[in-house]
């Protein structure tokens, strides 16, 4: 007996479980049914306005909707069960047209761009309102320069070729005039590098002010890098000046001029890349000396100092 109502009890689960996988499968045919068949439906559409002017700040208005009835079929409508709206991008620069304080969209003029942004699975039926306006308001804007904020240290032997470079030297502010008429410019965030022997190039953000926008809030930073050595080279000196009816004589007739200069250009230095020269009309009466000053030097140069300066003088 035992046995018999085992079997019987086996029979009834293996019933039970082929009557839930039919009734899965049917479900799944109903709703795969569902889904496939064609629906018509009123969704929402809201525009979003790209590449207008900096200056321009668009007015929050609930009114800025198209109303679309499309038909579609049910698998295409799922999106409009968790969201009931979808953004449309429309280019202030070809779609809309522009107006002192709004901007105005044909609806129906564009509804090819419409359709074309919804996508192939939808039909649309009707769009609602004919015309859609877009309100904003023009900000006061004006360009201000950058202030680099860095804490840089090179590896002993390395420095900058030429000074650190920005891809701008400006930005433009925007907003109240109240506000952006305290601004006279834009600090970056501190850029920090320690032990640098190579080239920089980065991107750094730029601090921006309360209740205002900055173009562009991100700038990039570039240096050339290159190892470095000091040089020193016995340069003549010159008098400029001097009036025809005096003669003189100075000395030392040459100075040492030291100097600060990458390696590839360390062999073109020779004694007539600078000019070191001293001008008479600066000389102060009472006094038997000049003032010795390098007038010229190579760009390359990073940094020159003369060893002494003070040019003693007699007049014959």
């Amino acid at each position: 007996m035992k046995k018999e109502s085992s079997i019987s009890e086996f029979l009834k689960k293996r019933n039970a479980k082929r009557f839930s996988i039919f009734l899965a499968i049917a479900f799944v045919f109903l709703v795969f049914s569902k889904l496939s068949t064609d629906y018509k439906q009123k969704i929402k559409l809201e525009p979003n306005l790209i590449n207008y002017e900096d200056e321009v700040m668009l007015l929050n208005d609930s009114l800025n909707e198209i109303e679309a009835f499309v038909e579609a079929k049910g698998f295409s409508l799922i999106p409009f069960l968790f969201k009931d709206s979808k953004t449309i991008v429309l280019d202030a620069n070809e779609d809309v047209v522009s107006r002192p304080d709004h901007f105005i969209f044909d609806v129906q003029k564009h509804k090819y761009l419409i359709e074309a942004q919804l996508g192939q699975s939808y039909n649309v039926l009707s769009l609602k309102p004919d015309t859609l306006t877009i309100s904003y308001s023009k900000r006061a804007s004006k360009y201000v320069p950058i202030e680099l904020n860095t804490d840089i240290s090179f590896s002993s032997g390395y420095d900058t070729f030429k000074s650190i470079q920005l891809n701008v030297d400006s930005v433009k502010v925007v907003g109240a005039m109240s506000y952006i008429s305290k601004i006279k410019s834009i600090s970056s965030e501190q850029f920090r590098k320690q032990d640098v022997n190579n080239n920089i190039d980065e991107d750094i953000k730029l601090v921006k002010p309360t209740d205002v926008e900055i173009f562009p809030d991100v700038v990039n930073i570039k240096a050339e890098v290159k190892r470095f050595t000091e040089g020193k080279i016995e340069v003549p000196v010159s008098v400029i000046n001097k009036p025809n009816d005096i003669s003189l004589n100075f000395f030392p007739k040459t100075i040492v001029v030291s100097y600060y200069v990458d390696l590839d250009n360390y062999k073109k230095i020779d004694k007539t890349s600078f000019v070191v020269e001293c001008d008479y009309n600066e000389a102060i009466d009472n006094q038997s000396y000049m003032i010795s000053k390098i007038v010229n030097k190579p760009e390359f140069v990073k940094r020159v100092i003369i060893k002494q300066n003070r040019i003693d003088y007699i007049k014959l």
